[in-house]
């Protein structure tokens, strides 16, 4: 068993990266995640593994800086929170063509604008769909507790170097916020720059590698290569569709309605479930790991046990509930359940949005 902590999931999350081997994170502090970058202030990771930690002058350059380390094949990170990675998203489209593995936070805040500091799931459509410019895609983490806000920084860089891609961890406040035990792993190695040199000859690391430099770019004026180029990142977003879909199924063995959701809303919605189970309804949660890829296979097999309805339920004014009825594909009603504005809702909410907007139609 791994040491055991108390933690939030902002801490968690810090804690995970330093003992992840990351090289280095470059942030801004912004609530509710100020405590990652605080923690690792304080944690002075440099002297544990010689990680570097920089507070930018903006989020504009903390993810230009982090573009820059990816180049040279380090573990490099990010983290902010909803308007914060909004003023993200050039660089994350620079990084995504040009192929860079990074791992990022957001700790979703309330919207639109800037909003309130109290949780929120709004930022589906950005980073989901790719917020960016561009046909882009990044594998998309969602935790649901705080042992995840750890054991998803390990994962995303597994996941960020095997594919060369961004990995997005969306979180949100509560689950940012809140504190629970946590198993945490055991400290890894960072890789010196002879071995990222062998392992990564993408990168730029000043090592010569033959006649011909290493250059990272994301630019080509010739419109034929940039259009294979895109050719090749939608073959590469089809395998990661194929092999890298992660979901939860509680309950769902028998179950005539299914509640969707993901992050603080799955852990809501578990409650739910017992709430309708005590008054006979038969439902199931499908908890979503990944957003994207997201399970269409999944739901689609689902669809052919007989589902009646499908409920979505969110805390947006109904974002993931499109991705939702596109898997359903007119297979069962399909309906949203949602607060807004910083507002989380109660299981007592869901099971009567459940009874009206499913069951009573």
């Amino acid at each position: 068993m791994g040491e055991l902590r108390l933690m939030k999931g902002n801490e968690a999350l810090a804690e995970a990266a330093i003992r992840a081997g990351v090289d280095a994170y470059f942030g801004y502090p912004i609530t509710p995640q100020s405590e990652v970058i605080e923690y690792l202030m304080a944690e002075k990771p440099e002297e544990r593994t010689g990680m570097v930690v920089l507070q930018a002058e903006s989020e504009l350059a903390a993810i230009n800086m982090v573009y820059g380390a990816a180049g040279a094949g380090k573990k490099v990170m990010t983290s902010s929170s909803s308007p914060g990675v909004s003023l993200k998203q050039e660089g994350l489209s620079y990084i995504a063509g040009a192929e860079l593995p990074c791992v990022y936070a957001n700790v979703v805040r309330g919207g639109p604008g800037l909003g309130t500091i109290q949780p929120s799931q709004a930022d589906y459509f950005q980073s989901v769909k790719g917020g960016g410019h561009g046909d882009y895609k990044q594998i998309v983490l969602a935790p649901a507790s705080v042992q995840e806000m750890a054991d998803f920084v390990k994962l995303g860089f597994e996941l960020a170097f095997q594919y060369r891609i961004a990995v997005l961890i969306l979180s949100d406040g509560v689950i940012g916020q809140m504190m629970e035990k946590v198993e945490l792993f055991e400290q890894m190695p960072r890789m010196s720059d002879d071995e990222i040199a062998e392992k990564y000859p993408w990168a730029v690391t000043g090592k010569k590698k033959g006649a011909e430099r290493t250059i990272i770019t994301s630019l080509d004026l010739d419109s034929r290569k940039m259009e294979e180029h895109n050719h090749h990142l939608q073959r590469k977003y089809a395998e990661i569709i194929d092999k890298e879909v992660r979901y939860e199924l509680i309950q769902c063995d028998d179950a005539e309605y299914i509640i969707v959701a993901y992050g603080s809303s799955a852990r809501i919605a578990q409650k739910t479930i017992q709430l309708a189970r005590e008054k006979g309804i038969k439902v199931g949660l499908l908890r979503l790991i990944t957003l994207f890829p997201f399970p269409n296979v999944q739901i689609q097999e689902l669809c052919k046990r007989g589902i009646k309805g499908w409920l979505a339920v969110e805390m947006s004014a109904g974002q993931m509930v499109e991705d939702v009825m596109l898997a359903v594909n007119g297979n069962g009603k399909v309906a949203h359940y949602g607060r807004y504005g910083g507002i989380v809702h109660t299981p007592e909410e869901v099971l009567q949005a459940l009874e009206e907007k499913i069951i009573g139609e």
